[in-house]
């Protein structure tokens, strides 16, 4: 047997700091979502916000990835309505993150080519961190292994402060090792993750919520993957797929509740857990309500303005001094707005620190 070197090693990854977002960063409320002649699933309620980390799992085709189309923008819901959050600056891994790379680029150039500031003086770290060391940072993209080329693709965010990150499939092709250091910077992650995956292991102390994927329908399950699976009664999500596909839900043990002490427990943990989350939900909601407020007013000002500046932009509007006025106000309310924005979102943080 032959040890690499590398497994001695203690690798740590960090993402930057994540910028501040509003509470809400993705909202769905009653969306429809599919393609011409197919509809994918129906009527959905998705709410996620800053700082969270969600699973959405299910068998494929069920909608995963559909949903993230969804909140990248790429796809308009059939029906209802889905959006952003105010301030939100997304990374998206898609499953084919690896092919998205430039093929005749080297490891090194990959990186070098989008790095600005600071941060170029970083890269070799950065690439050490994801097991690119000495000639292999000078390596084409095209004679990477599948594992590589996702760390790689991986590496790329580690360039920009996103406060969303938006992975589909992250671990797909990754070693073990490599799924261990990425799980570690999520968890360190302080801002919102949205993550599409069958890795049981990797979802495991990192997500706190769950979105379930099945029969045209979205469901929400509050706390881990496995309060997810102990309610399921699958010990794998892999298990999913094959339940989801029989008829009704996963069949229900006839034993005696004395014979399954721990399954019974863990269930009454859940229990537990969701209600305690029900009720501290129920208390926020007033100042969560004031943070919506604020946010919509943000965003309502800045759609305002962005209508003026497109009018002072032709001939005619420029010699309108009422709309350099209009202007100064709007902007003035933009300023004051904001204001309101952060004072409400420190307001609400103070409250979830003393809870």
């Amino acid at each position: 047997l032959e040890i690499d070197e590398t497994d001695n090693v203690r690798l740590t990854v960090k993402f930057p700091p994540a910028p501040r977002a509003g509470d809400i960063v993705f909202k769905a409320s009653g969306i429809t979502v599919g393609y011409p002649g197919k509809v994918v699933f129906r009527d959905a309620d998705i709410e996620v916000k800053r700082g969270e980390k969600v699973a959405l799992i299910g068998r494929n085709g069920e909608g995963k990835t559909t949903l993230m189309r969804v909140i990248t923008g790429e796809l308009t819901p059939l029906s209802g309505e889905a959006k952003i959050g105010y301030n939100v600056a997304m990374g998206y891994y898609a499953q084919n993150q690896e092919d998205i790379l430039d093929r005749n680029l080297t490891v090194w150039e990959t990186l070098d080519n989008i790095a600005v500031g600071d941060i170029r003086t970083k890269l070799r770290d950065i690439l050490a961190q994801f097991l690119f060391r000495g000639e292999d940072i000078d390596k084409k993209v095209s004679v990477l292994s599948g594992g590589e080329r996702a760390r790689l693709g991986m590496a790329k965010f580690m360039l920009q402060p996103y406060n969303l990150l938006a992975l589909d499939e992250p671990t797909n092709h990754m070693d073990i090792k490599s799924k261990e250091i990425l799980k570690e910077a999520l968890k360190a992650y302080d801002g919102t993750l949205i993550v599409v995956s069958h890795d049981r292991d990797f979802l495991d102390g990192l997500v706190e919520k769950v979105y379930e994927f099945g029969g045209g329908k979205v469901r929400e399950h509050l706390g881990g993957i496995y309060d997810f699976l102990q309610k399921k009664q699958i010990e794998s999500l892999e298990q999913l797929q094959s339940s989801m596909s029989s008829a009704g839900s996963p069949s229900t043990s006839s034993a005696p509740k004395e014979d399954h002490p721990q399954t019974e427990t863990a269930a009454t943990q859940g229990k537990q857990s969701y209600l305690q989350m029900k009720e501290r939900t129920k208390v926020q909601r007033k100042l969560e309500k004031e943070v919506e407020e604020y946010e919509k007013r943000v965003m309502e000002l800045e759609d305002r303005i962005a209508e003026v500046e497109a009018q002072l932009s032709t001939p005619e509007g420029a010699q309108k001094t009422d709309l350099f006025t209009l202007h100064a106000d709007l902007k003035t309310q933009l300023q004051q707005a904001e204001e309101n924005w952060e004072n409400a979102v420190s307001a609400l943080e103070d409250f979830q620190s003393e809870a």
